[in-house]
């Protein structure tokens, strides 16, 4: 399908500027591996003028700085910004296939997300409002307290290119909702639907400054953006490695990061499960965005008793999964979104073969295939909990299998691991399930699904997953600051000190 791609600069004080350099990188087709476009390559430069933008849109915009607006007044554009997302979903689910491999049909569910996420901080704004000067407390009755929570300021949202638009919306909505103006600063690898919400912004008259978008590399934009002074706060969805640089740049100014990084989630199956229900919640868990999602359940822990029968119908249900250009009708797995992806996951699985396990399934290109970085749909057996398939987060369509006879077992495999972003479980016992759920280490858990997410539901990790929640309310609160406020009401002194007018 021919998808014309729009020519933009950077996004900048509501408006389309070159950037200072006037560098552009190429934009490749994943399933093409052709060049279609390019986008604008920021540097500390451009970052330093998005930053000035922002700083002047939060405290000192004429009278009508963004901070202070009542959060109805910031629903309005949030709200608008949905319905321009909405009226042109097919547009941005185009583009966001066309640029990172999702299958059209997948793009177009995250685009009634992203709309559904704005509309869901725009209640949150309203809100707000209502919540503000919460009393205090307190134990003497010559004080009054109450609370207000406030926008932090000025955040620097970086953002990955497995949900491009999807995951930049996680934080630009519940950071304008909250009043904190942004520069969003998405992977360079997927980055024109981050780009065609900026042409939203400007649509919907969002005032100038209070977003703005970078595209560019990591060392050039991303590293500038995180270590500017008159930057807040820095919102990270990305690899755990780039996570720890950013979070000592930050140390240096103390200032405060949410993380949200890799996993190796499990996904533990037990006896008395439906096989064809299990294979499909396995298939979808760890193939699901082409496998490249950091809480893919990517390790299979099943009971040793149904190992067999369970894999062969997980090897058909796997055979059966459309691999295909993302445009094809009933494409449900793409190529992974770059040739230095391709090549690393296939480091990953030629590794997994070298060390001793066995690729049961997939492990090559598609045969049907010979342009793009399409790998098959891949699951390895005979893994040792050594191995690096096991231990490494790999974002691409590969699963490793172990078996298990107990549950406490089951629960030890399951946790041993650096990582604690998802885990799910799959059991007719409901009470097994709770008791699983409990037990897993992890930020989210699904019991007999996995994936599913909603925007009213925390989202985040522990270990080296990451720290702190994005989505439900507790998104919000990622970008408030809570400051107390204390009265003396009594109309007598204090009298701690002895009155001069009594000496």
């Amino acid at each position: 399908m021919a998808v014309p791609i729009p020519s933009r600069h950077l996004f900048i004080n509501g408006e389309w500027r070159e950037s200072l350099l006037k560098k552009r990188i190429p934009v490749i087709n994943p399933s093409t591996e052709q060049i279609i476009g390019d986008i604008p390559a920021a540097t500390s430069e451009d970052v330093e003028v998005a930053v000035e933008a922002a700083h002047n849109a939060f405290y000192r915009n004429k009278g009508k700085d963004w901070a202070f607006t009542p959060g109805a007044f910031r629903a309005k554009y949030l709200r608008a910004i949905a319905a321009k997302i909405t009226e042109k979903k097919s547009v941005f689910a185009k583009l966001e296939s066309i640029d990172c491999g999702k299958p059209y049909d997948e793009a177009a569910w995250d685009m009634d997300d992203v709309a559904g996420c704005f509309e869901y901080y725009a209640d949150l704004a309203e809100g707000l409002d209502a919540k503000q000067k919460a009393p205090l407390s307190l134990p003497m009755d010559t004080f009054k307290g109450h609370v207000l929570k406030e926008p932090l300021g000025v955040i620097a949202l970086i953002t990955p290119w497995n949900y491009p638009l999807l995951m930049a919306t996680w934080k630009v909505a519940p950071a304008l909702a909250a009043g904190c103006t942004a520069i969003l600063k998405p992977s360079e690898l997927a980055s024109l639907t981050c780009l065609e919400l900026g042409e939203v912004c400007r649509e919907v008259g969002l005032p100038h400054g209070v977003l703005n978008i970078l595209t560019g590399l990591g060392t050039e934009a991303g590293a500038p953006l995180a270590s500017h002074p008159r930057v807040d706060k820095v919102a990270f969805t990305g690899s755990t490695a780039t996570g720890s640089k950013i979070m000592a740049t930050a140390a240096q100014m103390v200032k405060p990061v949410s993380m949200e990084l890799g996993g190796k989630s499990p996904f533990v199956v037990f006896e008395d499960v439906d096989l064809d229900k299990a294979a499909e919640w396995t298939a979808f868990g760890c193939f699901w965005t082409n496998g490249q999602i950091c809480s893919a359940t990517s390790r299979l822990i099943v009971h040793e008793s149904i190992a067999t029968a369970f894999l062969d119908r997980l090897v058909k249900w796997c055979q059966n999964i459309k691999i295909s250009d993302p445009f094809e009708e009933g494409c449900r797995l793409g190529p992974v979104v770059s040739g230095g992806q391709y090549e690393k996951v296939m480091k990953f699985i030629s590794t997994a073969r070298s060390e001793g396990a066995t690729i049961l399934s997939g492990g090559d290109r598609p045969k049907h295939l010979n342009k793009g970085f399409f790998i098959e749909p891949t699951i390895i057996t005979d893994v040792n909990t050594s191995m690096q398939i096991w231990r490494e987060e790999v974002f691409g369509p590969v699963l490793c299998v172990k078996t298990f006879s107990t549950e406490e077992e089951a629960i030890e495999l399951a946790n041993d691991t650096i990582y604690g972003l998802g885990a799910a479980v799959m059991s007719k016992d409901l009470e097994r399930c709770e008791r699983v759920s409990k037990a897993f280490r992890a930020g989210i858990v699904w019991i007999n699904c996995s994936q599913p997410c909603f925007c009213q539901a925390p989202w985040g990790g522990i270990k080296r997953s990451g720290f702190g929640r994005e989505l439900g309310e507790w998104g919000l609160e990622n970008y408030l600051s809570v400051k107390q406020v204390t009265q003396y009401i009594s109309d007598e002194p204090w009298g701690w000190y002895q009155s001069p007018s009594k000496l």
